[in-house]
């Protein structure tokens, strides 16, 4: 493995480092990170992340950041941090997907139309670990919903392309979360509930932040929360047919739910760090969670599934109309744990030379079930409820970080040279679930299907564990060439024991006009390699065939598998992209107003996609038997992730900020707009109409979130408008495609919170106010739809909450 350049990029500002004297400036030394956490808003505010340059603030940035405090947070009725970022962020949106196989659980999240796994999170700086779970388009993506929001500093996003500076996924942007590390003891309990009635939710939490002298500290937080399912459905056409049919069963209405699943979550914080020596501390955090989800998915018909509900032979005396006489709807669910613990040594102080080393361990470890259903194929043997199996990713990381100021003559302040190296070692793992989850019964050879109803479990074909190893090295210089002027470049050099190397680089500038207006541009590139589970995961179905009794083997293959690479798949490369942006910012310290105004073009080259569908034809087989190609007797057909397309994404942020204070009270207000327009321009998909629309225009292009405080003595008022943009939808009706376009929508949030006295407050609120539902989905409602799963926003219509705080 060629290790070269890494070694040459960080060994060369290493040597300049050690020609230095005094000891070493922090970047994140604890007086910066309490200022940061205690006034995580406006331009003024200090970022740490998309720079590794000392104390600077979001108007110093030399690319757009946007920070959110802890009360920002804290605003919001939800207990999640990717529905918390969906709120605040209008180009970040996150889908509900109900009855979706897992997306309804683990949710897609995008920044600026890209997806999932092309935006980098990180927590007080260090990668978080992704999710186990892939997505049907095979974005594995960070699992946001396991980080406690209750033990939240503040967040950092940074929306600019940052290969360079972090390495892998950081096409989009950046989220830092820095959790909060602040002393003092703290409590909430919440309840919120629909105006439908359901979806009840309990929240409670606590944190406890110690102080450990010479300016260590200790802080533990802990959240649990549990929501009921909503139901926003009409009863499906065939169930009403079905009940007018067989007066004498008595079916459920609704016979399915599409709505929020019913979930149950406990989150655990750590932030600690304790002096060893002068300008020296040893530090540790870390998350946990523990969490639960089970939802509906598709009501079988006991009179349009023969498959599922035929009497045959084999099993004499079985009918399953005795168990499931109105059919029944399979309840899918799943168990996760989620973990990642970082400890490491760095320099405290306010001198030259920073450094920082650190290792951390992540996992995701999610068990999915299925209850409510049955292995028809094994008839009266079958189990009702099943262990599907389990997906696992581990994530360990060792990082050495250093800064280096290096004092010029000709510059006003000193160059800042950052420099370091990284090894991350991925692993993904598959094991299988009960046997009965995948098993191919005598009942199949009678037509009898095959495998969990539903969800089909993890067989041994898909089981397996996958690792992969990268080694990286960086540089990062900003000169200060006057006192408006200054520039930065980054290099970064990584190479992956699975497909070789990638280099990476970005310019940013930035030219003050005045000390209230800034220009600033950037361009870089950027990559996300593929990780081993979309290297090397598979999606398989197995059945029988009735007419010729042999077993067939249908699905999603690896790239890497003989039979996939029979049909021309070849090993998965690197996404790669190019990133364009400019932008003003301004600020005004007299009136209270600041903004910024950026634009950006991310062109993405060999985009991940899914395959066509290859039949695998008896005389394809004997092709592959021939080359003694493992498991060619049984493949039906298959399809694999490929480096598919290429995309262009275009769009504007603009934010504007204003804090002064009003009469006898302090207003605030924030109104943030994104537009974001995603263009396929080679591909698979330029040849394919329904997917290309749904892809293009699949999620709003505009989109404005606007939040107004009022704080006046005790009482404290908030209000809030969410707007999204119009959207289009695909049924995939097996009569063509339909198409429907969704209408621009307008959501409003109030709250007034009171503070009892100083240690206790209360605040009651409702999200969605006035009861808003979008657009109905009027293709959709053969499957009891009243709504589209895939709508970019919650369709469960207004929420009411009350919470009550306790701080000491």
């Amino acid at each position: 493995m060629n290790h070269y350049r890494i070694a040459a990029l960080t060994g060369v500002a290493f040597c300049i480092a050690l020609t230095s004297e005094g000891t070493a400036y922090a970047q994140e030394a604890s007086e910066t990170r309490q200022a940061t956490q205690e006034d995580a808003a406006g331009s003024d505010t200090i970022i740490v992340t998309g720079t590794r340059q000392q104390a600077q603030t979001q108007f110093d940035a030399l690319s757009p950041v946007d920070v959110f405090s802890q009360k920002s947070i804290r605003s919001t009725a939800t207990s999640n941090v990717d529905e918390t970022l969906a709120t605040l962020v209008p180009s970040f949106n996150v889908k509900h997907l109900p009855s979706s196989d897992g997306p309804q659980f683990i949710r897609p999240a995008s920044l600026d139309g890209l997806t999932p796994d092309m935006t980098l999170v990180l927590v007080n700086g260090k990668r978080f670990h992704r999710s186990a779970f892939l997505q049907s388009n095979g974005s594995q993506a960070t699992d946001l919903g396991q980080i406690p929001n209750f033990g939240i500093g503040h967040i950092e996003v940074l929306r600019d392309g940052a290969s360079a500076q972090y390495g892998s996924d950081a096409i989009a942007g950046v989220i830092n979360i820095i959790l909060d590390e602040k002393p003092g003891f703290s409590a909430y309990s919440q309840g919120s509930q629909y105006y439908k009635g359901d979806g009840t939710q309990w929240q409670v939490g606590a944190r406890a932040g110690f102080a450990l002298g010479d300016g260590g500290h200790a802080v533990l937080s802990a959240e649990y929360s549990h929501a009921d399912t909503t139901s926003r459905t009409a009863q499906r056409p065939d169930a009403i047919a079905f009940q007018a049919a067989h007066p004498d069963i008595d079916v459920p209405d609704p016979v399915q739910h599409w709505g929020n699943p019913e979930t149950h979550s406990l989150r655990l914080a750590l932030d600690a760090a304790v002096p060893l020596a002068p300008s020296i501390e040893a530090y540790t955090f870390g998350t946990y969670a523990n969490s639960y989800g089970i939802s509906d998915i598709n009501w079988r018909n006991p009179d349009a599934n023969p498959n599922i509900y035929k009497i045959v032979d084999v099993f004499p005396g079985f009918d399953l109309n005795d168990v499931y006489p109105a059919g029944f709807s399979p309840r899918e669910g799943v168990r996760a744990n989620d973990g990642q613990i970082v400890g490491g040594i760095r320099s405290t102080g306010s001198s030259r030379f920073t450094w920082d080393v650190s290792a951390s361990f992540g996992i995701n470890s999610s068990r999915f079930f299925l209850n409510n259903s049955i292995n028809a194929s094994m008839g009266p043997e079958s189990p009702f409820d099943f262990n599907l199996g389990r997906q696992v990713q581990r994530e360990f990381n060792l990082n050495f970080d250093g800064v280096y100021r290096l004092p010029v003559a000709v510059f006003a302040e000193p160059i800042n040279i950052a420099f370091g190296a990284e090894r991350r070692v991925e692993t993904y793992q598959v094991k299988m679930g009960d046997p009965a989850s995948y098993e191919v019964g005598p009942g199949a050879a009678a037509g009898l299907a095959a495998q969990s109803n539903g969800f089909p479990g993890f067989g041994p074909q898909q089981a397996g564990k996958w690792n992969q190893t990268d080694y990286a090295g960086y540089l990062d210089i900003q000169v200060p060439f006057t006192e408006r002027w200054s520039g930065e470049v980054a290099l970064r050099d990584e190479n992956y024991d699975t497909f070789g190397n990638t280099f990476n680089y970005k310019f940013a500038t930035r030219y003050e006009i005045t000390p209230a207006v800034a220009i600033r541009g950037s361009y870089s590139t950027g990559f996300k390699a593929p990780s081993p589970g979309q290297l090397n995961a598979t999606n398989i179905s197995q059945g029988l065939d009735t007419v010729t009794l042999q077993l067939f083997t249908t699905g999603r293959l690896s790239p890497l598998n003989p039979v996939a690479a029979f049909f021309g798949a070849k090993p998965l490369e690197p996404e790669e992209s190019k990133t364009y942006t400019a932008g003003l910012v301004w600020r005004s310290n007299k009136t209270g107003l600041s903004g910024s105004l950026d634009l950006y073009q991310v062109d993405v080259s060999k985009r991940f996609g899914v395959s066509q569908t290859f039949t695998v034809t008896p005389a394809i087989r004997q092709q592959l038997i021939d080359l003694n190609v493992a498991g060619a007797n049984d493949f039906t057909s298959v399809n694999f992730f490929t480096n598919d397309f290429d995309t262009r994404t275009r769009g504007i942020d603009a934010v504007l900020s204003y804090n002064h204070g009003v009469g006898p009270g302090q207003l605030g207000a924030t109104v943030a707009y994104s537009y974001t327009h995603t263009e396929v321009l080679s591909g698979s998909l330029t040849g394919n109409p329904t997917q290309r629309t749904t892809f293009e225009k699949g999620i709003p292009q505009h989109n404005v979130s606007g939040t107004l405080t009022y704080d006046i003595g005790r009482v404290s008022l908030l209000g809030r408008l969410l707007y999204y943009g119009s959207w289009t939808d695909s049924t995939g009706n097996s009569t063509g495609d339909i198409f429907q376009n969704f209408g621009g929508v307008a959501f409003f949030d109030a709250s007034v919170s009171y503070k009892v006295t100083e240690q206790v407050s209360l605040r009651v609120g409702a999200e969605n106010l006035f009861d808003t539902y979008p657009d109905k989905a009027i293709f959709q409602a053969s499957r009891g739809l009243v709504y589209s799963r895939n709508a970019p926003y919650g369709t469960n219509g207004g929420n009411y909450y009350a919470r009550f705080d306790v701080k000491f």
